[in-house]
């Protein structure tokens, strides 16, 4: 088969997406070639319908897929929740805010009389100093304002498991990414949204050469002081696990990538986003992590380009 003929039933699959969705043949193929460039044409058309039934839009990066073991996820970003809480009922919008430590003695917590956090009162000064705290406003006609309020030692976990975008250059934590962090959570409890990740979709796992991921049952979950990450290698090792130390370098490097060093780290990350994972993760398994780790870079520096996710 040509590569002018692949093109042609590539772009015959996408144009069947206008029956779901308002995008054309060629948004679809631009939005196929950067956010799903790792999906097959089937999995692409799985997440473009998904997002389309959840009312998200993947090219203002509303939402992006992560496959794993022959599974499909999709993951909301704060953009996501933002959009669906916007065509809410009585939407009044979302605030959020950081506190810094010359900021102190002019920030106080409004509470109503049933101890409900209703609002804060904030000045902000320059210079500021460091991130001490987060917070956000939820507003909702008709309900008390849904405030969250968090101090940074709450977020030390995400800043030891993803240190490359939770902190800046100088080692401080990112204020962008603190004040999504607690957007995030105002949205969701002013606005009812529910924790929407579509996980564990039926994918074609064949078409790019992973096996489709069966758990074994008998395996315990990982802990930290069991990382998958440079296991002990045996004096005559076989093609399978030649391939799976293969494997277990590239996760090591990857990982590398997104600040994830250390074993206490990689063994957080890893019990945080594959929970399933033994101690004996087979070839399958480690190639759904590597892709998964790969997808979550590529979305990470796609979305770095105008904001921090």
């Amino acid at each position: 088969m040509s590569k002018n003929q692949i093109t042609t039933s590539q772009n015959a699959e996408l144009n069947e997406l206008h029956q779901i969705g308002d995008f054309g043949v060629n948004e679809l193929m631009t939005m196929k070639e950067t956010v799903g460039k790792d999906l097959t044409i089937p999995q692409f058309n799985l997440f473009m319908y998904q997002c389309n039934r959840m009312g998200l839009d993947p090219s203002l990066k509303h939402a992006f897929p992560i496959v794993y073991g022959g599974k499909m996820d999709i993951r909301v970003s704060y953009e996501g929740l933002k959009s669906l809480a916007q065509k809410s009922e009585g939407y009044q919008g979302v605030f959020t805010q950081v506190v810094c430590e010359n900021e102190i003695e002019d920030f106080d917590v409004i509470v109503n009389e049933e101890g409900e956090m209703i609002g804060v009162k904030h000045k902000p000064r320059f210079p500021r100093g460091k991130v001490l705290g987060a917070y956000a406003i939820a507003k909702r006609e008709g309900r008390s304002n849904y405030v969250v309020f968090m101090d940074v030692s709450e977020v030390q976990k995400w800043i030891k498991i993803n240190g490359k975008f939770w902190k800046q250059d100088n080692g401080d934590v990112d204020p962008d990414m603190f004040k999504k962090h607690v957007g995030t959570r105002a949205i969701k409890g002013q606005y009812d949204i529910a924790d929407v990740v579509v996980e564990g979709m039926e994918t074609t796992a064949e078409s790019n050469g992973v096996p489709e991921y069966q758990p074994n049952k008998e395996r315990k979950d990982i802990t930290p002081n069991q990382p998958i990450i440079d296991a002990p290698p045996t004096n005559e090792p076989t093609e399978e696990e030649k391939q799976i130390k293969s494997i277990r370098t590239k996760i090591t490097k990857k990982l590398k990538e997104l600040g994830v060093v250390g074993k206490e780290q990689v063994a957080a990350y890893i019990a945080q986003n594959a929970p399933k994972m033994g101690e004996n993760p087979s070839i399958a398994e480690l190639t759904g992590l590597l892709d998964m780790i790969q997808m979550e870079i590529d979305m990470k520096e796609m979305q770095n380009g105008d904001e921090l996710e």
